[in-house]
């Protein structure tokens, strides 16, 4: 008696796609399966040693237009199965529909939504001028380096001819649905304080430790600025602030040893209101502060700043907004806290939205127990089907002749 969509949502989630070693040659081989079954072409990109893009496409009427991307990746992070009420690669079902796995939310729901909504619309006898490109990518989960990083600087996603993306989302647990036009650079920066070394037992001057308390004490400083900014304004959201959180401590050899070297690792994640030169002015300055023989390196530095239009004006978005309205749901216009791989398509100048259409539902990404009712899932089919209905039909555009 159940849904065969749901069937196949719970299908891909017994795929074992967790890091460090997912398993991706399986998931590939479902989605192809799947892509087949649908009638879309299919195209493997490997942009790396095992790390294989899969492209499905439906070809519109008229090619020579700009396409729609529906972009999600495969892999998941990993469990800790002790605080799981159900196994999470098993894909259980309770009594109230909630389907319990790993990727239920981030982001398999919505690989398969995309795919149920093509069903629907070619069972419905439709077909648009745009191509509708699905992209399935590794590795976002660890940052994109080898998955839509890669893949955006590769001729064969430039042959897409992408005029509009869509990607991931966040569960919303009120009435609203989320949309998000931009997201906040991710700086992964280690400070690193040289002093003078010594024995335990005597009170040694200009130490490590000391220029890393002066270190620590400013960035948390500001940490703390940026909490009280966010609970004090109801305007903003945590995509509206930076967030700052020592992640990582290092240093010492012995109890008994004063150690010349200490170093802290930050997470950084900053709004694209902020002025990126001078946030790292900022950082400079904090460093300085400490003393001499404190240096900052990066490990991870994202510079680009762009976001979607979300004017009415805009052809995407009103397409996209108009379904919204004409289906009555409530949008919440937010830039993403964290990072996904629509900064990589946004970095190379193509409007992208991330949404993910769970309303009602508790924001359980890379949470135990992560959940989706089955109900809010076929929901989402309904929705995408008549977003993708709305977008592969927008009129060609003045630069499309």
């Amino acid at each position: 008696s159940e849904n065969s969509s749901v069937t196949l949502f719970r299908e891909y989630l017994r795929i074992d796609t967790v890091h460090p070693k997912p398993d991706y040659d399986a998931a590939v081989q479902f989605l192809e399966r799947v892509g087949t079954d649908l009638g879309l072409a299919c195209q493997k990109v490997e942009v790396c040693q095992g790390r294989v893009v899969l492209i499905l496409t439906w070809q519109g009427t008229n090619p020579r237009l700009r396409s729609i991307l529906l972009n999600s990746h495969t892999d998941v992070v990993p469990v800790f199965e002790e605080h799981w009420t159900y196994p999470p690669f098993e894909a259980v079902k309770d009594s109230q529909g909630n389907i319990y796995a790993r990727g239920a939310q981030d982001m398999k729901c919505v690989s398969i939504q995309y795919l149920e909504a093509i069903r629907r619309l070619k069972a419905g006898g439709k077909s648009f001028a745009r191509t509708i490109h699905l992209t399935f990518v590794p590795d976002e989960e660890v940052g994109g380096h080898k998955g839509m990083e890669m893949f955006v600087q590769r001729p064969e996603f430039k042959a897409l001819n992408v005029g509009f993306a869509m990607d991931e989302g966040l569960a919303s647990p009120s009435d609203t649905f989320s949309v998000f036009y931009g997201e906040r650079s991710p700086w992964w920066i280690k400070v690193k304080c040289m002093g003078s070394p010594g024995h335990g037992s005597r009170f040694i001057s200009n130490t490590a430790a000391e220029k890393m308390q002066k270190v620590i004490n400013s960035f948390l400083a500001f940490r703390e600025s940026e909490k009280q900014r966010l609970k004090t304004d109801s305007s903003l959201t945590l995509g509206d602030v930076t967030s700052l959180n020592m992640t990582m401590l290092e240093g010492g050899v012995s109890f008994n040893v004063v150690p010349s070297e200490m170093a802290a690792s930050f997470d950084i994640r900053i709004p694209p209101t902020v002025d990126l030169k001078a946030f790292e002015e900022q950082v400079a300055k904090w460093c300085r502060g400490a003393g001499d023989g404190v240096t900052y390196e990066f490990h991870q530095k994202c510079m680009d700043q762009h976001i979607t239009s979300t004017d009415e004006s805009d052809p995407w978005w009103k397409a996209f907004s108009g379904v919204c309205r004409d289906m009555k749901l409530q949008l919440k216009l937010e830039i993403f806290p964290a990072a996904t791989d629509s900064r990589y398509i946004r970095a190379v100048r193509h409007p992208a939205i991330g949404f993910s259409p769970m309303n009602r539902t508790p924001v359980l990404l890379h949470d135990h127990n992560e959940f989706l009712n089955e109900q809010v899932f076929l929901r989402g089919i309904e929705i995408y089907a008549r977003l993708l209905s709305a977008l592969a039909a927008v009129p060609p555009l003045p630069a499309e002749g």
